[in-house]
């Protein structure tokens, strides 16, 4: 380049600067910056709150955080393996899929307890429920398609959805139980559906859908399969299928419909959220059922998941079909049920989970949870769930804790609410 062709340091500054300007975050996530979870929000305020004023007198009902004690048998196994194993066999990374052995455990427990025929092949582990769902979406959808969901659902379904670059619909709540809406869901089962995503029993609403609720579901999705001519997949969302009430067990959604994908979380029936482990079990019957776990390992190749902790997956394996404790659970359950319909909500009772949702005492739900902080009830609005006008309760406390609340709760509501009572 000659001298009078080349630019001064200026020049050079300024390209640099033009550059640094075109270059910025994906604003992808940083619109997401500006919605970020009110669940986390508002615990995180009930944590600043219990600092001033002592947590043990702030009713925080904001987090679903399981309260009971993991079972002595899984922090055995930990010990025990920690103490006999070798480090490089208990701390070095498993098999993309998940460690053989462990998988096959988990296929073997589901076999037996629902009679589907699961092999190992058909299990693949992961970092809890979130992500046997990142994986399940993103395996049987291509940017653009559509996944379906029935209101009220969990809020983090939206991002787990349109990271796939997929599109989430909400089929409309059927209020008076929180069943499905079959006929909405028709409705709205168009040919770019690909996927439809259900948690059953349900956060927030702790719903838990019946056999004929499900049985509805998998007839139309037949139908919907034959007519389109391609294959719509069931992802069954199960965190708290275990925690069920008033004697009843869960309908096991794969046990109607060949093209599920289970999706599942030992976090709430182990009591061990932040061990973060799971799994996806495939259906023995869906379509690439035998293909659909080494899918799920490419899918981790690009999100950066792979192999979730070892020492979880060995943890969970000696305590497959075990339980904590979740019968207080129940209880807090039946107290705050009781106690809100005295006071006059209109509210579902829950078949199972830890949440329960009522209809607000007000149109407008974030005002209503708004006043409630006044009294330190941190009680979480529904907008965001996909059903204005109710609040979600996580009553997965002290249930000497849930009984402080109510006398608190009452004041709450003859306070700010008197004409309910005149």
């Amino acid at each position: 380049m000659a001298e009078q062709d080349a630019p001064d340091s200026r020049e050079f500054l300024y390209l640099a600067e033009g550059i640094k300007e075109a270059s910025m975050i994906n604003q992808r996530y940083q619109s997401m910056l500006a919605a970020k979870s009110v669940i986390r929000e508002l615990a995180e305020y009930a944590t600043a709150r219990g600092r001033e004023i002592g947590y043990e007198n702030v009713f925080d009902f904001s987090l679903g955080n399981p309260s009971v004690e993991v079972p002595a048998e899984y922090n055995q196994s930990v010990i025990h393996r920690y103490q006999t194993m070798s480090s490089m066999d208990l701390h070095g990374y498993s098999p993309s899929l998940g460690n053989t052995q462990v998988r096959g455990i988990v296929a073997d427990s589901l076999r037996r307890r629902f009679g589907i025929p699961y092999e190992t092949r058909h299990i693949f582990m992961t970092s809890g429920a979130a992500g046997a769902i990142a994986h399940a979406v993103r395996a049987v959808t291509s940017p653009g398609d559509t996944v379906l969901t029935f209101a009220p659902f969990f809020p983090e379904y939206v991002p787990y959805v349109e990271g796939a670059g997929a599109r989430l619909e909400i089929v409309p709540a059927r209020r008076e139980n929180f069943q499905a809406d079959t006929d909405a869901f028709l409705q709205m089962l168009t040919p770019d559906v690909q996927a439809v995503l259900i948690n059953t029993p349900n956060n927030p609403s702790g719903a838990l859908w019946s056999e004929e609720t499900l049985g509805q579901i998998a007839e139309i999705l037949r139908q919907k399969e034959e007519e389109y001519g391609h294959d719509i997949f069931l992802i069954s969302d199960e965190p708290y299928r275990e925690i069920v009430f008033d004697g009843k067990k869960t309908p096991y959604p794969a046990a109607f419909y060949s093209n599920t994908l289970t999706c599942y979380s030992f976090s709430k029936s182990l009591s061990v959220p932040g061990e973060r482990i799971g799994y996806v079990a495939v259906h023995p019957k869906a379509t690439e059922a035998d293909d659909l776990a080494l899918i799920f390992g490419q899918i981790s190749r690009g999100i950066g998941h792979n192999c979730p902790a070892s020492t979880a997956q060995y943890g969970i394996a000696d305590c497959i079909d075990q339980t904590s404790d979740l019968s207080v659970y129940e209880t807090n359950m039946n107290l705050l049920y009781d106690t809100l319909i005295d006071l006059g909500f209109t509210v579902t009772r829950p078949g199972g989970s830890f949440y329960i949702f009522p209809k607000c005492l007000e149109e407008d739900a974030i005002a209503f949870c708004n006043r409630a902080k006044k009294y330190d009830l941190i009680l979480v609005p529904s907008d965001h769930f996909g059903l204005p006008g109710y609040f979600r309760m996580a009553y997965c406390l002290d249930t000497d804790k849930v009984r402080r609340s109510l006398p608190v709760l009452r004041r709450f509501v003859e306070t700010e609410y008197p004409g309910r009572f005149l």
